[in-house]
Order: structure tokens, then C-alpha cells, then sequence
């Protein structure tokens, strides 16, 4: 199967998350059409005659029902892609690139850290890591958004709250009176989350500045390197490696990525040229 030909997905529910950010479910048209990744994958989206952009796949991996995609509109293709209603059809490459370490991070702490839409490519995380709880030692989110309105999938987050089994904090930068929360970087949440650093793998996805700063704290906090990962969806253009476009060192973050282990390009995360 030529991994540059989009099949054709034909959109079930679009979901208004927040202001700017919103989620496709999607359903295969073609006969026996099935779909399945792993989390922190990503998809290319292609709208016929405006373009594609590539789209972590934020559903439950452990089921093989719809195909979930969130992402906000802030480009020309995503903001058509806005427009789109139940029933419209939309082109889908891939799954592609690497995912993150659940099943490496079994009998461990799992520390997952969120900023913003970072939450969605994480999202698949936590569901498969949830359908096999007894395998893990603590589950930690730590979710920072920009104001109480930008929170993700606040009705989930909610009734993860009530479950026994998972720690979830949340944060805004800026609070509302109606806000009894955190207010404050997701960074400031680090300090006292309960886990042991010893045995911890991290999984971190937001904007960059927000993971170099997270990456600070949780040195500080005795995590080691190896055991810290983050997703850098940037630049990508083809999905396979050919056209260059977000060559990262001498990586391709669409192939060798988008998650990467910390200690393996910690030498050129956060520089200018790169």
C-alpha cells in the first residue's frame, strides 16, 4: 500500500473542544477498512485542493472503532479543516512515525506532562496505559493550560478524577473568579508530584519552551535523561522521510519521530538552527 495515497474517511462528529481547537471522529469509506496505531503516531490529513498537515491520532488505541484526531486551527489547511461538517470526506496517510514507551515504562512510575493541545498526543497514552493499570506503579498528569476556558476534554479529565488510580493536576496561567485551581506554569506542579524519580519514565508534549523548562525540574527532581521523553511535531511535511523538510540533526522527526528519547538529542533540543 503506497503510504502517499490518502484514503478516504468520512467525517462522523466534529466536536468544538475549546474556542480554537476542535476534534474529527472519522470512519474508513473503503470495504474491510480498519485502522490501528500506536500511541503517539500520527496521521497526515489532506483536504483535495487546500493541502495536508500532519495530526497526532488522540483516540484509544486499544479499540478499533473511529479515528480521533484533535488540533487546532491556526493554518490554512486546519482552519478549513474547522469548517468541515458530519458527513464530509477527508484524506488520511499513515500512521506514522515513533510512539511513546508504554510498554518500556511497565512496572515504573509514568509521569505524563501536557501543555495546551499538548494533551491530545498523549492522550492515546493514557488510555493504553489505563487498560493495563496492574502493570504500573503510580500514574501522574500534570496538565497546564493557558486560561480554565482552553482545558481539553474537561469532561474527561473529570471523570478521571474520580478514579482511585490516577493523580491528575491541573493548571491555568491565568485564572477566572469562577477558577479554584492551580494557577501558575505546569513546571510549578513538578516539585510535588508523588513519584518516585528512581523509577519514573516522563512523557512530556506541549510547546518547546515548555518542555526545556519541564526537563530542568525533572532533572532537578533525580529522573534521569534516559528516562525522559517528549513528542516534537514540527515541520513535517511527507510523512516518510523523503522530502527533508523537518530534518532534526541527523534525524527526520517524521520517521525517526515525532517522540524521541531526551538523551538522544539533547545535544540539539532547544537550539536556534535546529
Amino acid at each position: 500500500m503506497d503510504p502517499m495515497i490518502p484514503h478516504p474517511y468520512r467525517i462522523q462528529r466534529v466536536i468544538k473542544e475549546t474556542h480554537d481547537t476542535f476534534t474529527l471522529e472519522l470512519t474508513s469509506i473503503e470495504r474491510n477498512g480498519t485502522f490501528s496505531f500506536n500511541p503517539g503516531q500520527f496521521n497526515m490529513l489532506y483536504i483535495p485542493g487546500v493541502g495536508e498537515v500532519p495530526i497526532s491520532i488522540s483516540g484509544d488505541p486499544t479499540k478499533n472503532g473511529s479515528l480521533i484526531h484533535t488540533t487546532r486551527a491556526v493554518g490554512t489547511v486546519t482552519k478549513e479543516m474547522a469548517k468541515l461538517k458530519r458527513s464530509d470526506v477527508i484524506g488520511v496517510r499513515g500512521p506514522f512515525g515513533t510512539n511513546w514507551p508504554v510498554k518500556e515504562a511497565e512496572g515504573n512510575d509514568v509521569l505524563l506532562i501536557a501543555g495546551g493541545i499538548g494533551l491530545a498526543p498523549l492522550r492515546p497514552a493514557i488510555y493504553q496505559i489505563l487498560s493495563k493499570r496492574e502493570y504500573f506503579g503510580k500514574i501522574i498528569l500534570l496538565y497546564g493550560t493557558r486560561t480554565p476556558q482552553d482545558i481539553l476534554f474537561r469532561k474527561e479529565i473529570e471523570k478521571l478524577k474520580s478514579r482511585l488510580d490516577i493523580d491528575i493536576y491541573v493548571t491555568v496561567d491565568r485564572a477566572t473568579r469562577a477558577w479554584n485551581g492551580n494557577v501558575g506554569v505546569v513546571t510549578r506542579l513538578i516539585p510535588r508530584a508523588p513519584f518516585d524519580p528512581i523509577n519514573t519514565t516522563a512523557m512530556i508534549c506541549g510547546p518547546e519552551i515548555m518542555m526545556r523548562y519541564t526537563i530542568t525540574e525533572l532533572t532537578r527532581r533525580g529522573i534521569a535523561l534516559e528516562n525522559i521523553y517528549l513528542s516534537m511535531e514540527r515541520n513535517m511535511k511527507c510523512g516518510i522521510g523523503l522530502c527533508g523538510h523537518c530534518q532534526y540533526g541527523t534525524e527526520f522527526i517524521c520517521k525517526d519521530g515525532p517522540v524521541f528519547r531526551y538523551d538522544q538529542i539533547q545535544n540539539i533540543f532547544g537550539k536556534r538552527e535546529f
